[in-house]
């Protein structure tokens, strides 16, 4: 469920909403978010600035909105792939692959394109919270999604070691680092082992279990 407070009006509700998550993802992705402007979307939705302000009160609050969705998105892939697992160890594996692993188009969601919105998420998310209005923003609830994910996997990580002191502060670090590190091995090569390859998932998810379990002994 997204956070009404993320939009003046539902883009999920018409075919011109759906028009404006859609492009505004494949906008930002080719853009940056710097470049990226309702005035651009606008041209490439066929239609006017006023409409998009309609829906959203600036393009921060969109990028907001994109962020949370993608949370959300995660969180339902997790409860999903670990439904029936009752060990929390094998939990937290599947949780550590459903965020770590290259985002394709999930078919159950045609209207957003998830591999551009991982690379959205991966170049733009600290954005979202980086900024003078963030204790406002999170007193609207503009950040829930993120923190339901977070509590999701600490919830796990307190199931496999009750006794461990960190896991909020453990996962929050875990979830900025899986972002980080494929950043790192695109353009900072140096801050990182990862190799900016096919691999470079499959590396991301072993370094994070490695860091995870040594953290909490597990």
């Amino acid at each position: 469920m997204m956070n009404s407070n993320l939009f003046l009006r539902d883009p999920r509700d018409t075919e011109l909403g759906r028009k404006i998550v859609q492009e505004s993802v494949r906008l930002i992705d080719e853009l940056g978010f710097e470049a990226f402007t309702f005035k651009k979307l606008a041209k490439e939705i066929n239609s006017t600035e006023a409409s998009v302000y309609r829906y959203f009160e600036n393009k921060h609050r969109l990028l907001i909105y994109l962020i949370a969705w993608y949370w959300n998105w995660l969180e339902y892939r997790i409860d999903y792939s670990t439904h029936n697992l009752p060990n929390p160890t094998d939990r937290l594996k599947v949780a550590l692959k459903v965020v770590t692993e290259f985002k394709s188009q999930d078919p159950q969601f045609p209207d957003i394109d998830e591999s551009a919105l991982f690379r959205v998420v991966i170049n733009e998310s600290d954005k979202t919270y980086l900024t003078r209005q963030v204790d406002e923003e999170n007193k609207e609830g503009l950040f829930r999604g993120y923190k339901s994910l977070c509590k999701k996997v600490a919830d796990i990580i307190k199931e496999i070691n009750p006794r461990y002191p960190y896991p909020h502060a453990l996962v929050s670090t875990a979830m900025q680092a899986s972002h980080q590190q494929i950043y790192y091995a695109r353009h900072l090569p140096s801050l990182t082992e990862l190799q900016a390859n096919e691999q470079m998932y499959s590396a991301n998810y072993q370094y994070l279990l490695n860091l995870i379990q040594s953290a909490i002994k597990a």
